[in-house]
């Protein structure tokens, strides 16, 4: 769960939350675990055994540099997230807080005075990618600070369990004894009312600066991280805690390791493009910089003033540097991946929503495992579709994303919500520039001009057996 300030209804308080604790949780993992970073060594987009489903795959342009095969055989783990790490305390209260600033600030110092039980606490943030990511078989590891108290304990346990390793980013070495605010591990208080709306509340909410400004280098051991991994993940949520500079050092370094660098802005997104001069610069770096970048439609057009996912994705490929994909969720939609040659569409799944947090981290995951074992593009879209959905059959984030034997699940007796007046509406003026695949539950031969319909069971027709393979071996083989 990010901590992020949303606005709430303007509804009497104080009042007594109603603890209750969040469902069970899953089954931890489906795959081995590779706590031995050394020895792990799954394939990657070079080298691993290629999909034979006969779609473009449609590889992305890139700027090698002169160290990138000695980088590539240092690539022992799949995905390092950076910062962003938190623990959410969910609590069931009758109504949400009241929207001006100093009524929740008093809320959120009435509500943490008295921490509630271990039941509600959950793993938050970043830690919502990695354990979706560890979930899918990919080796993981977390860059950031947590305190030396029971919630950073907390959280140090909870990605042990999943098998992710942390890299902590301390840069002073009493730092860990440190009683002061900047020293402990972020907390988000994560309201939830009868009608299963959310308000967040964070102390970095109401900080002047980010929780962590003390920090202002990069460590020796959070380089070997991030050069040891083949995407380092960040998100808008990241400037709540790391200065710019830091964070842009670490994006600077990944792209001289060749590591490939994922972006998502979320809805921090648009109160960067208008922050500080540091802030603005940061957000430039990362849509200029970054090998994937990933936000909704409506991130789109806050970035580049155009309503047209598509034509901002296009925008975004075009003033990028070393952008290769531009993925856009449109929700209920659906999803869309934009690449300079290829327009990929893939509708959404039809299911009982739970809860939506800790979808779009879902999301992330298995597009950053369709990334890595460079599998078809409409196949890693209709698989992202399919591992968001399944978290939102749950409720909650962190340990409660979903679990392998739910996507697989859901991928087997797929009903997605189509929707062809949309499509065709935002499809039909990019139709006689570019050629665009569209995943379908109809069973249609060919193609229809440059629309190349695909089936859904033709998509997956080769991922599907690994997944449910994997599920009995305990393997994932690409």
């Amino acid at each position: 769960m990010h901590h992020q300030s949303i606005a709430f209804k303007p509804l009497q308080f104080p009042f007594p939350p109603r603890l209750h604790p969040p469902n069970a949780i899953p089954s931890r993992r489906l795959f081995p675990l590779h706590l031995n970073t050394t020895a792990y060594s799954p394939c990657s987009a070079s080298s691993c055994q290629s999909f034979h489903i006969p779609l473009p795959t449609h590889p992305p342009r890139s700027l090698p540099s002169s160290n990138s095969t000695k980088n590539a055989a240092l690539k022992t783990v799949d995905v390092a997230t950076l910062g962003n790490l938190c623990v959410d305390i969910v609590l069931n209260v009758p109504k949400l807080p009241p929207s001006s600033k100093g009524a929740r600030k008093a809320i959120m110092e009435q509500l943490s005075s008295s921490p509630p039980d271990k039941q509600y606490w959950e793993a938050g943030g970043n830690c919502n990618v990695a354990i979706a990511a560890a979930r899918l078989g990919l080796n993981c590891i977390t860059i950031g600070y947590v305190g030396n108290e029971i919630y950073g304990k907390f959280l140090l346990d909870v990605l042990r369990d999943e098998g992710i390793r942390m890299v902590g980013m301390n840069e002073e070495a009493d730092v860990v004894n440190s009683p002061s605010a900047s020293h402990q591990t972020l907390l988000c208080w994560v309201l939830v009312d009868p009608l299963q709306k959310h308000g967040f509340c964070s102390p970095a909410d109401f900080f002047e600066e980010p929780a962590f400004s003390w920090m202002s280098t990069l460590s020796e051991e959070v380089k070997r991280g991030i050069k040891r991994s083949r995407i380092l993940f960040c998100n808008g949520y990241d400037f709540d805690e790391l200065c710019p500079g830091l964070i842009l050092s670490a994006v600077d370094y990944a792209i001289e390791a060749g590591t490939s660098v994922f972006f998502d802005p979320g809805p921090r997104g648009k109160s960067l493009l208008r922050g500080t001069m540091e802030e603005q610069k940061a957000l430039r770096h990362f849509l200029r910089m970054s090998d994937v970048l990933l936000l909704t439609s409506d991130e789109a057009e806050s970035l580049t003033g155009i309503a047209n996912p598509i034509l901002a994705g296009q925008e975004l490929l075009r003033t990028g540097v070393r952008t290769k994909w531009v993925v856009v969720k449109m929700g209920p939609r659906g999803s869309i991946l934009i690449t300079t040659s290829n327009i990929t569409c893939a509708s959404a799944f039809k299911v009982k929503v739970m809860d939506t947090v800790g979808c779009g981290d879902s999301f992330v995951a298995a597009i950053a495992f369709g990334f890595i074992h460079n599998i078809p593009l409409v196949t890693t879209l209709a698989f992202a579709n399919a591992v968001g959905a399944a978290t939102a059959m749950g409720c909650g984030a962190g340990r409660n994303v979903a679990a392998l034997k739910q996507v697989v699940e859901l991928m087997e007796a797929p009903n997605l919500n189509e929707d062809d007046e949309f499509w065709n509406e935002l499809l039909g003026e990019h139709l006689d520039s570019q050629e665009v695949t569209f995943l379908s539950k109809m069973i249609l031969n060919g193609s229809n001009g440059r629309m190349n319909r695909v089936t859904f069971q033709k998509a997956v027709s080769e991922l599907l057996p690994k997944l449910k393979s994997s599920q009995l071996e305990g393997t994932l083989s690409c």
